[in-house]
């Protein structure tokens, strides 16, 4: 995989659309791989007698896709330099969460891209991603 220059990239630009199937399976194993043993992320029961339908993705998990998605699009050479991430509605087991994004300022070296990821219920996330690509480097 190769990461993008500053050439090939433009204010405006949007980024592909990247959909993950929230199966139990993912909500619960990205729980545990980032040490999240809150019941409301891999018990359902418990997370019903919270109040949730469902158990949910934590906010690590969340922040870890919002990144992978810009990375993703830049390619592994990129520097993430700021995330700001804004939780919306839970993203349950059984939906879809759908991101789209859009390379909204260039400041000197730092590009901005805001993002949105969204479930059946609305915006799971809005979030800006701040990243610099290197300058050092042969093509």
């Amino acid at each position: 995989m190769r990461t993008l220059t500053e050439d090939q990239i433009e204010i405006g630009a949007v980024l592909p659309e990247l959909s993950i199937d929230l199966t139990p399976t993912v909500v619960v194993s990205t729980a545990l791989a980032t040490m999240d043993f809150t019941p409301v992320h891999h018990d359902v029961e418990g997370a019903r007698a919270q109040g949730s339908k469902d158990i949910f993705l934590n906010i690590l998990t969340t922040m870890g896709l919002v990144e992978r998605y810009v990375t993703d699009w830049t390619g592994p050479e990129a520097i993430i330099r700021r995330i700001n991430v804004k939780l919306g509605v839970p993203a349950y087991a059984g939906d879809r969460l759908d991101f789209n994004g859009t390379v909204v300022t260039q400041d000197g070296p730092d590009y901005t891209v805001e993002v949105r990821g969204k479930v059946s219920l609305g915006d799971h996330a809005t979030a800006t991603v701040t990243f610099t690509l290197p300058s050092d480097r042969t093509i």
